[in-house]
């Protein structure tokens, strides 16, 4: 059997057309509706929180913190219990179904507590649907269009992370700063995204020579992911720890002396400019490979670094919001694309689990050094730290093209 057999036979239809499938657009679209309704309420939260219902800072930062530790942990298990059970699209569906449901909490918790009930619930359903969705985008997708098909859904997720906040800023207009007016408001795009995915998006038909994994989280199975997983993974970690939050683009922001109303339009704008390129960018992957790519992401990314270190004023800021958007669309769809091609198919959700995982503590991580130079040194010390993570991650890329080139694509095993 051939590849381009093998690869036909992973689609949905069997079919090889021109065009990605409708379920990768469905699915692109289920993450913008979420992401909408998501980020309409989190641009809002920390304030709210704050004077509506009297926490204090402190009280906020170990609530996102332990969501978003919880949501990396749930991956993990997510994508191993979907490779075990050889199915993703319900474990998905669970995942936006509890994301969905809280999000009517929002307006009608009476208290603090109901808040950061209905907060943990929403990361845990974002960290069983990320592993098992990702690699249902790998099962759906052509092979040789997953640079393509990971480059649209992180193109219409990031439209909704930018159309969030800009819908809470103008619904906030309109409502006249009604908080729990905005976070019904939020309640719709999250449906709209729940019934996507459980009506329109279908579960591919397995090959029947597919392996069925009984512990997708033994020793022998996580031997099978390989090396070149491996390396994959140390790459995005190297990148991560390089990039940090992009909370530090808003300190920035405020350092120059931005309106605290128009801060919010710094992550607007990466966010814009990460939506346009990473889908041309997946699509181009896949003519001329994802090392290259990637290097040039690495090259944005120092030169973002460098300018918000060493440029001051709205000028160097904005040259740098715009530098690190274009370097996070130069990047993060095709790191998914690697991981998808990297490991044998009955094992895609727990590579993404593993992937999701360590960039996920590796991101804290960056985050605590970030922050930790910027009270040494300011703004110019957290950057500078940045671009030289950076060019440490080109160290790690370059082995992994003749890694790469020295490997064939995995099959399934047995």
């Amino acid at each position: 059997m051939t590849d381009d057999t093998q690869e036909a036979m992973e689609t949905p239809t069997g079919k090889r057309g021109r065009g990605l499938p409708m379920g990768i657009w469905a699915l692109g679209f289920v993450s913008l509706f979420m992401d909408v309704s998501s980020e309409m309420i989190h641009a809002l939260l920390p304030v709210y929180l704050m004077t509506g219902l009297g926490a204090t800072a402190l009280a906020v930062g170990v609530i996102e913190g332990i969501a978003e530790a919880t949501a990396a942990i749930t991956k993990v298990f997510s994508g191993a219990l979907s490779d075990r059970i050889g199915r993703r699209k319900e474990l998905a569906a669970l995942g936006y179904g509890l994301a969905a449901v809280t999000k009517p909490i929002f307006p009608l918790a009476p208290t603090f507590d109901w808040l950061v009930a209905a907060r943990f619930i929403d990361r845990v359903g974002k960290g069983i649907r990320g592993a098992p969705r990702d690699a249902l985008i790998a099962d759906l997708a052509p092979g040789k269009m997953r640079g393509a098909a990971f480059g649209l859904r992180q193109s219409l997720d990031t439209v909704g992370a930018f159309l969030g906040p800009l819908a809470a800023i103008g619904l906030m207009w309109l409502f006249s700063d009604d908080f729990r007016s905005v976070f019904w408001v939020a309640v719709i795009p999250a449906f709209l995204s729940l019934g996507l995915i459980l009506f329109v998006v279908k579960e591919p038909a397995h090959p029947r020579a597919q392996r069925q994994v009984r512990n997708p989280l033994a020793r022998s199975e996580l031997k099978l992911l390989g090396n070149v997983f491996w390396w994959v993974v140390v790459v995005a970690t190297l990148f991560t720890l390089a990039r940090f939050s992009e909370a530090f683009l808003i300190l920035r922001a405020n350092d120059d002396g931005i309106p605290v109303m128009l801060v919010p339009l710094v992550l607007v704008g990466m966010n814009a400019v990460y939506a346009l390129i990473a889908y041309p960018v997946g699509a181009l992957s896949d003519r001329v490979g994802r090392v290259g790519l990637l290097l040039v992401g690495l090259g944005l990314l120092i030169a973002a670094d460098l300018t918000l270190a060493l440029v001051g004023g709205i000028g160097g800021l904005a040259i740098g919001v715009l530098l690190w958007g274009m370097h996070m669309g130069f990047t993060q769809g095709l790191l998914a694309a690697l991981v998808a091609e990297a490991v044998p198919a009955e094992l895609r959700g727990t590579a993404f689990g593993m992937f999701n995982l360590v960039t996920g503590m590796a991101l804290l991580i960056a985050s605590v050094i970030a922050g930790a130079l910027w009270e040494f040194g300011g703004a110019q010390w957290t950057f500078l730290a940045g671009a030289g993570f950076a060019t440490t991650a080109v160290l790690g890329l370059l082995p992994l093209r003749s890694r790469l080139n020295g490997t064939h694509k995995p099959k399934s095993v047995g």
